[in-house]
């Protein structure tokens, strides 16, 4: 019995070239899924409403404010009683 990985380089091989990108895709999507599924998701182009503006505004200042470091995680999950 061959090796399912030679197997799949010999069928690969045979394939011809006008294939090969719908089978790189498919192989993206098998080993990625979630990356598949973000490089296929459709662009946001919502405006940005003064809120959400508002929100980024205090946030880089909070960021700021802290040397542009953040919360690490333990202590997130702590906060949040999740640890």
């Amino acid at each position: 019995m061959t090796d399912p990985r030679e197997q799949a380089h010999q069928l690969i091989d045979r394939l011809p070239e006008t294939q090969l990108s719908a089978l790189v895709g498919l192989l993206e999507t098998i080993v990625d899924p979630v990356g598949a599924a973000l490089r296929n998701a459709p662009i946001d182009d919502e405006p940005e409403t003064g809120e959400e503006r508002q929100a980024v505004a205090e946030t880089r200042g909070w960021l700021a404010r802290r040397g542009g470091k953040g919360i690490p995680h333990e202590e997130a999950m702590r906060r949040l009683g999740l640890d």
